[in-house]
């Protein structure tokens, strides 16, 4: 086998996380010939739980799994790491703001962001732990690695809309292609129906009830964490750390001819977003591993409209965490 592979997952005793690492351990994500050595990352009080995580994964006897560190310390957990999968924050409490939320995880992601200049100089980072735009915005803001290596994660919300529209048209989920959730992990995004495309046709040609595209469809994928949380009394964990697996291999492997994936980056400006918001866009990845943001998408009024509602939360977000960002 080659030299391991080094993957940091913060809020390692987590539930997203714990759907995750037995994944990334067995060779799924990276392949069965390479190794992976975890740097699992968790705060003091969590560090208990934490142990009895890394007891089930040396129970798994994964081939792959190279080896386990495991710290309370961010330096520690990045240090020579090849991808980050920053999936730790304090979730939203009861009576809490968004703003209060960005605020609280804010100084977390700055410190992490220091962190990362003890990466290798090929590092990926992805951030999941919400609000996760901003939060990437923040751990770009302060940290030497190329911005072009940050991304967080869409992916989940682009699975949400893709079942949705697989289930309304009775097709297989594989038949919908073309799919962008533009803006912000948020319950502002917006799911783009009007450039998707079923079995290679419009989804407006397939799916004619444009009332339901416009109104049930948008606002289901919108509000899903929501109703997940309601129904199970706690977020998206499984589905959550599938689409982590699923944002990764995007990021790595070359996008099927024609088709892009959701995930939120470092705007080039790009459909008139500021440059350097952490932003959702349709993207490909190239055979040399790089991104481009897809261009030349049409948006109509109503679609546009709902894209500049995003695009001016996330200008919101940015300006209470804007004394964070130290590039700024």
């Amino acid at each position: 086998m080659s030299n391991p592979i080094r993957v940091a997952v913060t809020g390692a005793a987590g539930q997203i996380a714990y759907s995750v690492l037995f994944r990334i351990a067995s060779g799924q994500l990276f392949g069965k010939d390479r190794p992976v050595h975890l740097n699992l990352l968790e705060i003091p009080q969590a560090m208990g739980t934490l142990s009895g995580v890394v007891m089930e994964l040396e129970d798994c006897a994964f081939p792959t799994l190279a080896g386990v560190t495991v710290t309370d310390q961010a330096a520690v957990a990045f240090d020579g790491i090849q991808w980050a999968f920053m999936i730790g924050s304090r979730p939203r409490g009861a009576g809490m703001e968004r703003s209060d939320l960005i605020r609280i995880n804010g100084p977390i992601f700055v410190g992490q962001g220091e962190a990362l200049n003890r990466s290798a100089d090929n590092v990926r980072v992805l951030v999941v732990g919400n609000p996760c735009n901003t939060n990437c915005l923040i751990a770009m803001n302060n940290s030497d690695v190329p911005p072009e290596r940050f991304s967080s994660m869409m992916r989940l919300d682009q699975n949400r809309a893709k079942a949705l529209l697989a289930g309304k048209a009775g097709t297989p989920v594989a038949a919908v292609s073309h799919l962008a959730v533009w803006g912000n992990h948020s319950n502002r995004q917006y799911p783009d129906f009007e450039n998707a495309q079923i079995n290679g046709q419009p989804v407006t040609a397939v799916i004619t009830d444009l009332p339901w595209l416009q109104e049930t469809f948008v606002n289901t994928v919108q509000e899903r964490g929501a109703a997940v949380i309601k129904a199970r009394g706690s977020s998206s964990a499984a589905s959550a750390a599938n689409a982590v697996l699923d944002h990764a291999a995007a990021m790595m492997e070359p996008t099927r001819a024609g088709d892009w994936f959701s995930a939120a980056v470092r705007s080039d400006g790009s459909y008139g977003v500021d440059p350097g918001l952490v932003f959702g866009f349709p993207l490909r990845t190239h055979a040399d591993g790089s991104q481009e943001i897809v261009q030349g998408l049409s948006l109509s009024t109503w679609a546009r409209g709902k894209f500049d509602h995003v695009l001016n939360e996330l200008r919101t977000e940015r300006e209470v965490v804007k004394d964070l960002l130290k590039k700024s």
